[in-house]
């Protein structure tokens, strides 16, 4: 190849790039809002296991989950399961799960940016253990 083809791919792929990073800042700012509803720091959104394990907390289910969602087969079914914590988490239903899970750049943005949507609990039960008390609660005596 020559160097006319090189600048002729690269001139082609260059606004697919530059929507896949805008697109992908998008995502991040849509995290960081979500985690910042449920009561995180934005920053936790962008650490790549350490956001695992947070999202965990937020739907209220143990870190061990992370060793399913490395299962071939089983991650998914995991991965819906948790798809659907997370919208019990912010007080909606299985419709909007679906939205999440088949249109995730529209019910994403939707669930950072919407102000009626504010977060219950994990999986949506308002007197389930918060994930920062159930850390704050380490080493004392609560039972």
């Amino acid at each position: 190849m020559d160097n006319a083809a090189n600048g002729a791919i690269f001139a082609l792929m260059l606004p697919f790039l530059l929507f896949s990073l805008a697109f992908g800042v998008f995502y991040i700012i849509c995290n960081w809002k979500i985690y910042k509803k449920a009561g995180f720091e934005g920053w936790e959104c962008i650490v790549p296991i350490y956001s695992a394990i947070i999202m965990l907390r937020i739907i209220g289910k143990p870190w061990w989950w992370l060793l399913l969602f490395m299962i071939p087969g089983v991650n998914v079914v995991f991965a819906i399961w948790a798809t659907n914590l997370l919208s019990k988490s912010f007080g909606k239903e299985v419709g909007f799960t679906l939205g999440l899970i088949f249109l995730g750049f529209i019910f994403v943005p939707i669930l950072a940016f919407d102000r009626s949507i504010v977060y219950h609990g994990p999986a949506g039960d308002p007197n389930g253990i918060r994930p920062l008390e159930d850390v704050n609660a380490i080493g004392t005596n609560a039972a």
